[in-house]
């Protein structure tokens, strides 16, 4: 493979104007496809075999008016005052009124009529019903909606919203994150080359790979359902991967020309070698991606393929438009700058790590690991078995009003709504009974739900079709753990609720469906994880003809990981970092673990492959097991370090969203990448190595003769090449 990748490199750098133009032809198609397609990113999914789903569906056929978008509208009238008072009346009777002439709103439920006052008269609710799902509320509508409760404002009354759909309820994605997270990458790249141009172009390459991604992805928007979250996803790995991937390439590029190497040479051993390990650790966490696709929920599927293609988008941009650019950039990338002016400072570090590696901090670093190599094992695991320790009290859910900031108007509204009524009315479940055809035949359902533990209050909202509908508000929250154990007791007693075979009762509604989603994605992580690991297993195996690295592999990512969810868990379920970071408590989020197992794994295989590619490197040369250890990680430590530091700090710039998803997000990537790349790849890896010794390295005889050798090290162009470098 090495092989190849070198000749294709090579290729790209002699017509590396022809790949600069092919890539600005495909930026452009991207582009233009995504602007004719119109295609817009959704905050809705279906959850196909759930109980909830189907109540969704029987809604949206027999009791339409009820499977459109809700919004609820709290009003509160100010300290000392009532609803009551005339004026304020008059002010929430006529504000619902105007929310009932808005186009595309069906039905509106006055809060006197429906007796949704609190008992001290300062807050009420009203439900306002949209003809469309939630995701096809426009703008528009939601617009005039808010216009329509000025009468309320006026009056000195406040007001919030919460539900599936109100004014402001789309995530709006912002360009800082990305901003900054580009601006440290450079910071870091400037200190890591000392070079304006080397550290400029794994950023600009970078750049042109997410243009394409995000714009693809927006395309296809057009004609399918994808998630907000996935091009945030997409764009977080798109980003980091690949600035990360150009890194290695070029570094060793450049460690080439300061040897002595000329350009096309060089970008063709550094191709056949860092590429080789480019190319294995992309396909790793590509494969990582696909696999949320064994979950069997559509939107997490659709999302890993998104950001699958984010990164398979990086590898390319990194085997063919990083070496054109480095054939436009010349000797230009070992041109240094001077900080302190005139010092020389960058240079002098960059030619020695290239002509003395053995002096560098790296070098001394592998050197420490690999003498300190028992107790430093041990501590490294007692670290991560410290920090993993919160996560067995990982709760999962999908984020309600209460993990918004108090700036947020559901946030308020969630507030507002839990202090005048109770959480409950916060989470109120549907239930569904078909084959019911009169008042008479819903009373005695009416009345068993309302016998059910853990009911606050029952209401018949409608009958059309066969179908009654019911509003179970509990006396909990949506997120809390007595809600789901409603949902399941309702749907445990089915038979005796609906008193007849004829009726069949189904629970459905948010809040239901949030504790379906996380019941089936908590179900689906054993599967999920065998899937993965075994393909990456098979992958890695092949890649260094050895079992036990690839065992070793796993092992560091199963300690990283849990360690990174126990960081997860304290910092936003304990309310740690709602001290240190403003974040609301709140819980997992349901999707997370099974996401965060997907990339990290992936990324944890990044840093695996470029660290142990090199230790085996020096294998191949014939330095001693521990010494190969010692030097390996020493060459490896400085590019993964920059690396890890890279996508560490892009993902930590997502945390400057309001968004509590993407907050979380942003966090457990973080934590992940910095865990595994600093504790266990250049640490547990170089010390369990240097334990094991040479025994790391050992296959059955069989393995060498059937599986072939794809060269990842590079030893046999290295080989080829020697006639024309000497």
């Amino acid at each position: 493979m090495s092989t190849y990748l070198s000749r294709l490199a090579r290729w790209a750098f002699v017509h590396r104007w022809s790949v600069l133009g092919a890539w600005v032809v495909v930026a452009a198609l991207a582009i233009a496809l995504a602007v004719i397609g119109g295609g817009k990113t959704s905050d809705s999914f279906t959850i196909p075999g759930t109980e909830s789903q189907q109540v969704t569906d029987l809604l949206k056929q027999k009791v339409p008016e009820f499977a459109g978008g809700q919004m609820q509208v709290v009003l509160a009238a100010p300290s000392g005052e009532s609803l009551a008072d005339p004026a304020n009346k008059q002010a929430v009777e006529t504000t619902m009124a105007e929310l009932a002439k808005v186009p595309g709103v069906t039905g509106v439920q006055d809060p006197y009529d429906a007796q949704l006052v609190s008992a001290d008269g300062r807050v009420a609710l009203g439900i306002v019903q949209f003809a469309q799902e939630a995701t096809d509320v426009t703008d528009v509508t939601l617009d005039a909606a808010d216009h329509a409760v000025d009468t309320a404002r006026d009056a000195g009354l406040t007001v919030a919203y919460s539900g599936s759909a109100y004014p402001g309820w789309r995530m709006e994605i912002s360009e800082v994150p990305e901003i900054v997270g580009l601006v440290i990458a450079l910071v870091i790249l400037l200190i890591t080359f000392g070079s304006f141009v080397a550290a400029g172009l794994p950023i600009l390459t970078a750049i042109v790979g997410v243009v394409v991604t995000i714009m693809g992805i927006t395309a296809v928007a057009s004609v399918t359902q994808i998630a907000s979250t996935s091009t945030t996803v997409a764009l977080m790995l798109g980003l980091s991967c690949g600035i990360d991937y150009g890194l290695f390439i070029l570094s060793r590029h450049r460690q080439n020309l300061l040897g002595g190497m000329t350009p096309l040479d060089s970008i063709g051993l550094a191709a056949g070698t860092a590429g080789s390990s480019v190319v294995f650790a992309a396909l790793t966490v590509i494969v990582a991606l696909c696999g949320l696709a064994v979950v069997g929920i559509p939107f997490l599927a659709v999302m890993g393929f998104a950001a699958a293609a984010a990164v398979a988008v990086a590898l390319l941009v990194a085997l063919t438009l990083i070496p054109a650019v480095l054939g436009l950039a010349g000797n230009r990338v070992v041109r240094f700058f001077s900080f302190p002016p005139r010092s020389g400072r960058q240079e002098r570090v960059a030619r020695l790590a290239a002509t003395d590696p053995e002096s560098t901090f790296g070098a001394r670093w592998g050197r420490f690991v690999v003498r300190g190599r028992v107790p430093i094992a041990i501590g490294g695991v007692v670290l991560l078995g410290l920090l993993a320790i919160p996560a067995a009290s990982m709760h999962l859910g999908l984020p309600t009003g209460a993990s918004k900031p108090t700036s947020d108007t559901q946030r308020q509204a969630y507030d507002l709504t839990s202090e005048a009524f109770g959480p409950g009315f916060n989470g109120a479940l549907l239930v569904t009974a078909s084959g019911i055809t009169s008042q008479e035949q819903a009373k005695p359902i009416a009345a068993a739900l309302q016998h059910e533990q853990g009911v606050d209050s029952v209401a018949a909202v409608a009958l059309e079709n066969g179908v009654a509908v019911f509003q179970v508000v509990p006396t909990t929250g949506p997120s809390d753990d007595a809600t789901a154990d409603l949902v399941q007791r309702i749907r445990d007693d089915r038979a005796t609720i609906a008193g007849s075979h004829a009726v069949s009762v189904k629970v459905g509604g948010q809040t239901a469906s949030n504790i379906d989603v996380s019941d089936k994605l908590s179900s689906a992580l054993p599967e999920f994880l065998l899937v993965v690991v075994g393909l990456a297993f098979v992958l890695l195996t092949f890649a260094f003809r050895t079992i036990l690295v690839p065992l070793k592999s796993v092992l560091g990512f199963l300690l990283s990981v849990v360690a990174a969810f126990g960081a997860q868990v304290a910092m936003f379920q304990w309310g740690w970092g709602e001290h240190l970071f403003g974040i609301p408590k709140s819980d997992t989020v349901s999707f997370l673990p099974i996401i965060m197992l997907a990339i990290i794994f992936g990324l944890s295989s990044d840093y695996e492959v470029f660290v142990v590619s090199r230790i085996k490197e020096e294998v191949g040369l014939g330095h001693d097991a521990r010494v190969a250890v010692a030097r390996g990680t020493g060459h490896a430590a400085r590019v993964v370090t920059a690396a890890a530091l890279i996508m560490f700090s892009i993902f930590v710039a997502f945390m400057i969203t309001d968004d509590p998803t993407i907050k979380a997000i942003g966090f457990s990537f973080a934590a992940g990448v910095f865990l595994d790349a600093f504790v266990v790849r250049l640490t547990l890896v170089p010390a369990v190595m240097a334990i094991v010794g040479g025994r790391i390295w050992y296959h059955p005889r069989w393995f060498a003769k059937y599986v072939p050798d794809p060269d990842i090290e590079g030893q046999r162009l290295e080989r080829s090449l020697e006639p024309a470098l000497s």
